[in-house]
């Protein structure tokens, strides 16, 4: 697990150039970051980009977070896992998830199976491929983005772990109890440097709107004991300070060392621009900031 390091980097990568991507990748390596995630949007096929990003860069871990499991069958994503980590000598990480109902069946055409069904049918299906390819240096490792307490079951029987997204550190406890140990827990946490208090909440708020469209997020949420009335509105301010960590640099450290300290094994960060979609130079700096290299 150690090789994954305590502080990973989240980067929306689809909205950045190949070269950009390598060139942002090269210098978190340097900056000590030993993993990058990327995730499975409307861009780059994220296999596909962890190709890119690996060919570009030399200890990097590229993880996926998380690759759908309705983008390409269970054979497809074996064959991608096994030649990723022989290509890179065993620098691949799959998170795997099963996305949203609107975004399964309203943009692919495809049926949303109940979630934990599909998944579990889907890792099974993988465990039972074989890959006929030039075998990685070690097994290939899977997590799954889970939320709730019987996917976090699953990804504890028939995975390496989970990669958390849109939690707290109490969501990071209680997945720790249910994983036991052993286990890969990879929260992922957004931050934002604004020290203002209403820019960064209307800022938070335009970036968890999309979020709070999709039942697996808000279910989650009430399961963390917010209510209806923190949902409405785009969120609560209690919402949003507990999903967005905005302030300073000891206020990111404060936050990370929380899920560090609820039994998170790496917290993956990932930087909100202060505007637009698009990270400015000055929001890429906090990566530096943040880094592992830089940290006490």
């Amino acid at each position: 697990m150690s090789e994954l390091g305590k502080v990973g980097a989240w980067l929306l990568a689809d909205v950045f150039s190949a070269a950009d991507n390598a060139r942002i990748a090269r210098k978190l390596e340097s900056w000590g970051y030993r993993t990058l995630w990327i995730p499975e949007a409307f861009g780059c096929n994220p296999m596909v980009q962890a190709a890119w990003i690996l060919s570009q860069t030399e200890r990097l871990t590229l993880a996926t977070g998380i690759a759908n499991i309705y983008a390409r069958d269970p054979l497809a994503t074996v064959n991608a896992l096994h030649g990723l980590n022989e290509m890179s000598g065993g620098r691949f990480l799959l998170g795997l998830g099963v996305s949203h109902a609107p975004l399964v069946e309203g943009m692919r055409g495809q049926a949303y199976k109940a979630s934990l069904a599909a998944m579990r049918d889907y890792l099974e299906r993988m465990q039972a491929t074989q890959y006929a390819g030039v075998a990685p240096p070690a097994r290939p490792r899977t997590v799954l983005g889970a939320l709730g307490p019987k996917m976090l079951e699953l990804s504890a029987s028939h995975a390496d772990g989970a990669h958390p997204y849109n939690v707290t550190p109490e969501h990071t406890a209680r997945a720790r109890e249910i994983l036991g140990p052993g286990k890969l827990l990879l929260p992922e946490q957004i931050v934002l440097r604004q020290t203002d208090p209403a820019q960064a909440r209307a800022t938070a708020r335009g970036f968890l709107a999309g979020y709070l469209r999709f039942p697996n997020y808000t279910q989650n949420f009430l399961r963390l004991g917010f209510t209806e009335d923190d949902l409405a509105g785009g969120g609560s301010d209690r919402l949003v300070d507990s999903i967005v960590c905005w302030g300073d640099e000891a206020q990111f450290r404060a936050r990370i060392q929380a899920h560090l300290d609820a039994g998170a094994d790496q917290v993956a960060i990932q930087i909100l621009p202060r505007q637009g979609r698009v990270l400015a130079a000055e929001d890429l700096a906090l990566f530096k900031t943040l880094a592992p290299a830089t940290r006490s």
